[in-house]
C-alpha cells in the first residue's frame, strides 16, 4: 500500500486509523533545552553497545543503549537481558516533563543512541511480557530529526512522520499488539540522535 506521511502535531488527534492510539505532541522543550539535554545525556548516561540474537548468532550493534528504572527491573528483548540502573537527575526531570505532558505514569526508561543515520531499528513491537500490557510508551527525541514509521501487522498499511528535535510521541492502548514500528536508516544524516522511551514495567515480574 502507498505510504502516508503524517505531520500533525496536535496531541488530541490519533494518528492511527485503527487498532491503537498514537499521539504526537511535537517539540515539548525549547531549542536551548534540547541542546543542553543532548549534551548531558551523551556525557552522563552509561551507554553500552546493544546485543541481539539473529538466527542463533549474537550480534553487537553499533547503536548504544541504556536502561534505567525505579527498581533494577530485568528487561529482555532480542535475546539480550539488562538490569535497570538508578535514575540520573536529567532522566528524572525528563520523566516528570513527559508524565505532566501525557498524564501517564512511567517507572522505567530505555535509551537508544544512534550516532548517525546509518544506524536505525528494524520493524518490531514493544510487547515483551515484562511490560504492563497495553500500557503507554512515551518516546522523547533529541538531536537529528529522523523518520519514524508504523506498519499494521495484518493489513501492512504504513504510516510515517518525522520526529523533531525535542519532540514527544505517545503510543498506547493496543498499538503494540496490532502495529510494528521502525526507525529507517538514512545515509544523508550525519548527526546523532538520542531516543528515550519511557515505559511501565510489571512491578513483581
Amino acid at each position: 500500500m502507498p505510504q502516508a506521511n503524517l505531520f500533525n502535531a496536535d496531541p488530541k488527534i490519533n494518528l492511527l486509523p485503527c487498532d491503537g492510539t498514537v499521539h504526537y505532541f511535537g517539540p515539548v522543550l525549547s531549542a536551548a533545552e534540547t541542546h543542553l539535554y543532548l549534551e548531558e545525556l551523551l556525557k552522563n548516561i552509561e551507554w553500552r553497545n546493544d546485543e541481539t540474537v539473529i538466527f542463533g548468532r549474537r550480534i553487537i550493534t553499533a547503536r548504544k543503549v541504556a536502561w534505567y528504572g525505579d527498581k533494577p527491573f530485568s528487561y529482555t528483548y532480542s535475546g539480550s537481558a539488562k538490569q535497570a540502573l538508578t535514575w540520573t537527575d536529567e532522566l528524572l526531570a525528563l520523566r516528570s516533563l513527559v508524565e505532566k505532558s501525557t498524564g501517564e505514569h512511567f517507572n522505567s526508561c530505555l535509551l537508544n543512541l544512534y550516532h548517525h543515520g546509518g544506524e536505525g531499528m528494524g520493524w518490531h513491537s514493544d510487547d515483551e511480557k515484562t511490560i504492563v500490557m497495553d500500557s503507554a510508551i512515551a518516546s522523547l527525541s533529541f538531536g537529528a530529526e529522523r523518520k519514524f514509521s508504523f506498519r499494521h501487522r495484518q493489513t501492512k498499511e504504513t504510516l510515517s512522520l518525522t520526529l523533531e528535535n525535542g519532540s514527544l510521541l505517545l503510543m498506547k492502548d493496543t498499538t503494540q499488539k496490532h502495529w510494528q514500528h521502525q526507525l529507517p536508516k538514512s545515509k544523508r544524516i550525519a548527526a546523532p540522535r538520542i531516543n528515550l522511551t519511557f515505559r511501565r514495567m510489571i512491578e513483581n515480574a
